[in-house]
């Protein structure tokens, strides 16, 4: 049985291009997994190993591997930092125990830094910080460590101070142990030496110790009434100390380096093993019923027990469809049936393989505490929880953003429609926050996505991987409706046509919802005169009417209906009667409503040199944006925005212009908002000329 105070699932997360594969590829090197490093700009990069991730040198699809260091295994994912595919940052969080946070060094706390932060905030991840490229121009340790303070809120523990600035850094001054280490420029990670603390930095690495000293020996009252008492603790002491914290949350180990240039990457591994939780040590999975409530029961690591497994991955390759799991209690065998709880059905898992980016290794089994992938899962999806089919029970699923964008495709060659059909299944299975629909009057095949970005790679992925050319629409914003009065209102359902009729009538409330609430419904019947058996029915005529909006068809949004009353026959009335009554109601009583269009507003993030601020923020101000703030660095400013997701599109190339190529941008979705009414008739205008 292994051990599992000795296994590490950790998660290496960052903005793009902070150098997390990079600082992965080099973890691989040290801990001799790979012998020959890759790099990302080569795309030569081990966990890059899709087409797509190689030219445009990003990672797109979050890729599992395995290593040991001092003797402890680390399962390790290395997560995209483009915000299109933060869906794979958040599912990965789900079901890792640590997170290695990395931080460029000159751009510092960034916009997709933030996001990441916070979904690791929400799935009470421990974490510890890489300052990285510390060689760059621009690079400030210090810079970067107050950022963390002040934009993320958390608390920095400094571990290491860098030894030389910019072109200069050559290593760095351990605080523990107050030894510095030094790289030399042969770019061989081993090609180090441990010495006294340069002359110049001896007051400053004490100031910084004593800081860590103070902060660490807080999370042991023991400790720290010793330390009051004049008794500095052991490094032994403080280790456990700083472990604990760490685990807590209560501050975050903060190292630096160039993973690049292979400074300071040995450190960040052994913080891993002294800090970041073992399976055991992170609070359980909480265990809910079908209807998603909570149980009060918890999946505790524990591999004898019964099986708690979650999808949380699913990958298409040339053998066949890979289902990463992560197995809380219990363990699974090569021949094994399990039980998916969320179809109810057994399946047999006919092989296990441990992953190292697309290679795999063979294993007869696994157990708790694992990060694996199963091999002959046919109705498995993210999210679902596989359990022992004697002793079942589901674990907390997760919740996908809904897409904002989408595009037409049809294919070139008509005689590849069965291939498309099968391609777009296995993508869906694959990313959760991919939809795909088929317009019922056009009959063209609709792909929603996070991004125009996130929609171009899976175009691109239905050519390369499954040989399907595609012709490709203008991107299409997901607008929504909504209303903004108050109506009250009766509808009676009847019909007569020979034997028994139909009668349903309904008294109804139709009022705006709390933004972000959906749909909801609620009765408010009393006396009988709605049957209880009937009130699911009007619910149902309701919410289906809503996906249909009558300005242009788009669905409904924040919109709350109140059964008050009605009327019943004792032989003429059914669900089905009451259902249509609903769904008349609706068509009824929503134009009267006040309708209007909603479209999507996204938080922008804008890099920009210093002498383009004003054209910048002009072109933003024309794109109906609405300026957040401004925050001033060594190699640029950045602009936060909001701006409608219609007016965004191509503005990388814009921005690239006004910058002569130095600009960069990042969105996401932040809320859905009125449209002007001039913009509001343009898009009913045009949505009726498509619908003719």
């Amino acid at each position: 049985m292994t051990d599992l105070s000795r296994y590490r699932n950790i998660g290496i997360f960052a903005h793009v291009d902070a150098g997390k594969t990079t600082t992965t590829e080099r973890i691989l090197k040290l801990t001799g997994k790979i012998h020959k490093l890759g790099e990302v700009h080569d795309g030569a990069a081990t966990t890059d190993f899709m087409d797509q991730e190689k030219e445009r040198g990003i990672t797109i699809q979050s890729a599992a591997t395995s290593c040991v260091w001092n003797d402890h295994t680390l399962n390790i994912i290395d997560t995209p930092g483009h915000v299109d595919f933060t869906i794979e940052v958040y599912r990965s969080l789900k079901v890792l125990d640590g997170g290695v946070g990395v931080f460029c060094g000159s751009g510092g706390v960034e916009p997709q830094s933030e996001t990441n932060w916070r979904y690791a905030n929400e799935s009470e991840v421990a974490r510890i910080i890489f300052v990285n490229k510390l060689d760059r121009v621009g690079a400030d340790f210090y810079r970067v460590v107050d950022q963390i303070k002040n934009i993320l809120a958390a608390k920095p523990l400094v571990m290491v101070l860098p030894i030389g600035e910019q072109e200069n850094f050559v290593g760095v001054v351990d605080l523990l142990t107050r030894k510095a280490w030094i790289w030399a420029n042969t770019g061989d990670p081993m090609d180090f030496k441990i010495e006294d603390v340069p002359a110049d930095m001896v007051d400053k690495v004490e100031k910084h110790r004593a800081e860590l000293i103070e902060t660490a020996v807080e999370v042991d009252d023991d400790v720290m009434e010793s330390y009051l008492e004049g008794n500095e603790p052991d490094v032994e002491t403080l280790k456990k100390c700083i472990r604990k914290g760490t685990i807590n949350l209560d501050f975050f180990p903060t190292y630096c380096g160039s993973a690049f240039k292979n400074k300071g990457v040995q450190l960040v591994l052994d913080a891993v093993v002294d800090y970041l939780p073992n399976p055991t040590e992170v609070k359980p999975q909480p265990e809910v019923d079908l209807a998603g409530v909570e149980t009060g029961e918890f999946a505790i690591v524990d591999s004898n027990k019964p099986l708690r497994s979650l999808a949380f991955k699913i990958m298409d390759d040339r053998y066949g469809a890979l289902t990463f799991v992560r197995i809380y209690t219990g363990g699974i065998k090569k021949g094994q049936n399990i039980l998916n709880t969320y179809t109810g059905k057994e399946e047999r898992v006919s092989r296990i393989v441990r992953m190292h980016a697309d290679s795999r290794e063979e294993l007869d089994s696994a157990q708790a505490g694992d990060i694996v992938a199963l091999l002959g899962m046919k109705n498995t999806h993210t999210g679902h929880t596989l359990a022992d089919p004697d002793n079942p029970a589901t674990l907390e699923p997760m919740v996908f953003p809904d897409p904002v964008i989408s595009i037409a495709i049809d294919p070139k060659d008509k005689g590849l429609v069965d291939k498309l059909s099968t391609a777009i299944g296995k993508m869906v299975a694959e990313d959760p926050s991919f939809r795909v629909e088929t317009d019922e009057e056009s009959g063209e095949t609709i792909l929603k996505g996070m991004g125009e970005l996130h929609l171009d790679i899976k175009v691109d992925i239905l050519k390369r991987t499954y040989g399907v050319e595609v012709n490709v629409g203008k991107p299409q914003v997901a607008y929504r409706e909504t209303i903004r009065k108050i109506i009250q209102d009766t509808y009676t359902h009847k019909k007569q046509s020979g034997g028994s009729g139909q009668f349903g009538r309904i008294d109804y409330t139709i009022e705006p919802g709390e933004v972000g609430t959906g749909y909801s419904f609620e009765s408010k019947v009393v006396g009988g005169n709605v049957p209880k058996e009937y009130w699911p029915a009007v619910d149902k005529g309701f919410k289906r009417s809503c996906v249909e909006g009558v300005l242009a068809k788009y669905p409904l949004e924040d919109i709350r209906f109140i059964l008050n009353d009605g009327a019943f026959h004792a032989v003429d009335s059914s669900a089905i009667a009451f259902e249509i009554a609903a769904k008349s109601a609706y068509r009824q009583s929503i134009p009267k409503a006040k309708p209007v269009l909603l479209e999507p507003i996204m938080k922008i993030d804008v890099f920009t040199p210093e002498d383009n601020v004003g054209d910048t923020i002009g072109d933003l101000s024309r794109r109906r944006g609405m300026i957040q703030g401004q925050d001033s660095g060594p190699t640029g400013v950045r602009i936060k925005a909001e701006a409608p997701l219609s007016e965004m599109f191509g503005y990388i190339g814009d921005l690239r212009s006004m910058t002569s190529g130095r600009g960069q941008f990042s969105m996401e979705f932040s809320h859905y908002a009125e449209c002007p009414s001039s913009i509001s008739e343009e898009i009913i205008e045009a949505r009726a000329k498509e619908k003719k």
